[in-house]
């Protein structure tokens, strides 16, 4: 199923869609589209809807499977938009968002669906989720100069760490429950990345409801939906594992020549499991055991 618009896509309010869990892929380009269907189709989300410009193509199995919207994020496509959007037309659905090359590790994922971790996360009382972006690249930068490789890639497995979130509005005090986090590729090279992008907090998992709107840090109006965990115990998070920062770091003029190599002596091979998330501190499973 495919719509043409983003309006055309809202006005169908497709059943599917508001029943949810619903993954939302935002394609900026091609590099490992299908890839990135198959892990969210497998990953137990109910439905699947991917955002990309018409011409990017599909494997044939995956057009069945997934419904599209044509939607271009570079012609004037704004994610935290249509996220925004989606939310109006599904309150009460959990909803999820990510781009291409990005891929969700929830704990236990190998064994049990997304579903099945937002109904108890929905028993907490809680309505998003905490997840963190954790770059992926490639080991060996000559055999893939993109830097993007599901079969060598790569994790750091330290150098992060959070920092208290102030607010503005407020003279500056600390948020309840909010911090701001940064690691990985950004953190080592930081040079090469503005301020204001280099933070790999994301609240990619959310129950939408009536008046919730997604700024483009990726926060929301609601502040707690911001919020690492509820006030009485830890809760679950995820991690959206992404090849984003090492692709951009590759392709951008001003440091494309500068870096031979992502590897350092805090890197890992990356086994695409939770347990190896969970061992280093990097996704929590809360209560949920």
């Amino acid at each position: 199923m495919q719509f043409t618009t983003l309006d055309a896509f809202l006005n169908a309010r497709l059943a599917e869609f508001t029943k949810g869990p619903s993954a939302m892929i935002f394609a900026e380009d091609e590099v490992e589209l299908d890839s990135t269907l198959r892990h969210h189709l497998k990953a137990g989300f109910r439905c699947v809807v991917l955002f990309a410009p018409p011409g990017f193509k599909l494997a044939r199995d995956l057009t069945s499977q997934v419904i599209r919207v044509d939607y271009d994020l570079f012609k004037g496509g704004r994610i935290d938009e249509a996220v925004t959007r989606a939310i109006a037309i599904a309150p009460g659905t959990w909803l999820y968002y990510c781009y291409n090359g990005e891929y969700l590790i929830h704990p236990f994922c190998e064994s049990r669906t997304v579903g099945e971790m937002l109904a108890f996360h929905a028993e907490e009382r809680r309505d998003a989720m905490l997840t963190f972006v954790i770059d992926l690249y490639a080991g060996n930068l000559d055999d893939a100069p993109d830097a993007v490789t599901l079969d060598d890639a790569w994790l750091d497995k330290s150098g992060y760490y959070a920092l208290d979130r102030l607010d503005p509005a407020n003279s500056y005090r600390k948020k309840d429950r909010q911090l701001d986090f940064y690691g990985g590729l950004k953190w080592r090279f930081e040079e090469h990345v503005p301020y204001e992008r280099r933070r790999i907090d994301r609240v990619s998992l959310f129950r939408a409801k009536p008046g919730l709107v997604m700024a483009p840090d990726f926060t929301f109006n609601d502040e707690e939906y911001n919020t690492i965990s509820c006030k009485w115990h830890h809760n679950l998070t995820a991690a959206i594992c992404s090849f984003r920062a090492a692709k951009a770091l590759r392709r951008n003029p001003g440091s494309t020549y500068e870096i031979r190599t992502f590897r350092w002596h805090n890197s890992a091979p990356f086994d695409w499991t939770s347990d190896q998330l969970m061992a280093l501190g990097l996704i929590e499973p809360g209560q949920w055991f």
